[in-house]
């Protein structure tokens, strides 16, 4: 499926990588999670994101994680290879790589590491657009790269041709609103927080890029599918009931922990968090268990 504004909405799902006790890729459990997601109705994937541990990866690693992801998930679900680095050379490779490998577009945070200026970064994006003809989303995550794309900056990379989207994970909704007030008739955006999902489609979001998702997909998708239909009472019992395991997804130092552990609580294959981020605690993962129990995803007697 070509990825446009049209087409990016819905529940895409910021998956995991899976790696086997000695830190290695384990590709084959990335096969069953993808699967996994497939069935269960989501409408994209996003690889090797911040969720997939990317700034953990060696190139070669990620270039393998999205072939896999490729390879297995059928034309009907979007894959989106996530291109993030520090600089324009690094990025451009891993856009190449998903043009070779048919994924349906790309999306990237600004660089990180330096400082830059606006300017700097409206040029960085106007080179990823204009170097490829694949579809690209930006991604805001100022928390995580130093760097908040204002609305002002985001109207001019909206012009560019092959912007067809936005990941805003900017905590500020007001900002979220305001972003979607200025391009939402040109571009497609979706919030990157969890806890953002049914506020931001109450404010014309179109979905979510999600890391609950990997755990919860039919609950997402449901709750999408509800809001969509006009059934906003469904909708938001639906968010309710998951605001604790959302709560897990502002863990610090980090959210991927949490994700793979709930993974593994319920019998897939997530494997460790890549050192130096740390596992959860086994307080911790008493609680989650309960959370997910609560949701009727494990009997009440594993907890």
């Amino acid at each position: 499926m070509k990825l446009s504004k049209d087409s990016l909405h819905g529940v895409v799902v910021a998956i995991i990588t899976p790696f086997k006790d000695d830190f290695d890729l384990d590709l084959d459990g990335l096969k069953t999670i993808t699967n996994y997601l497939v069935e269960s109705g989501v409408h994209g994937i996003m690889t090797t994101g911040g969720n997939g541990e990317f700034p953990h990866l060696l190139p070669e690693e990620r270039f393998k994680v999205l072939e896999v992801v490729r390879e297995v998930t059928p034309s009907n679900v979007l894959v989106i290879s996530c291109v993030s680095a520090c600089g324009l050379k690094e990025a451009l490779m891993y856009v190449k790589h998903a043009v070779d490998v048919g994924a349906d577009g790309i999306i990237s945070t600004p660089p990180y590491y330096y400082k830059l200026p606006p300017n700097s970064l409206f040029e960085f994006f106007k080179d990823l657009s204009e170097k490829s003809d694949i579809p690209l989303v930006v991604y805001n995550n100022p928390a995580y790269t130093g760097h908040n794309i204002t609305p002002q900056l985001m109207v001019k990379i909206a012009s560019l041709d092959n912007v067809v989207g936005m990941k805003q994970s900017n905590s500020d909704i007001g900002q979220t609103a305001e972003i979607i007030r200025l391009v939402g008739h040109r571009i497609s955006v979706l919030t990157g927080i969890d806890s953002q999902f049914y506020p931001t489609l109450c404010i014309g979001g179109r979905g979510i890029f999600s890391t609950a998702a990997c755990v919860v997909p039919k609950h997402m998708v449901e709750l999408y599918e509800e809001f969509v239909k006009g059934d906003y009472r469904k909708a938001f019992e639906i968010y309710t009931t998951l605001q604790e395991l959302f709560k897990f997804f502002e863990y610090e130092p980090g959210y991927v922990a949490p994700c793979k552990e709930a993974l593994k609580i319920l019998g897939l294959p997530a494997g460790p968090v890549r050192k130096p981020l740390p596992s959860l605690t086994d307080e911790e993962v008493e609680e989650l268990k309960l959370v997910l129990s609560k949701l009727k995803l494990i009997p009440k007697q594993a907890v």
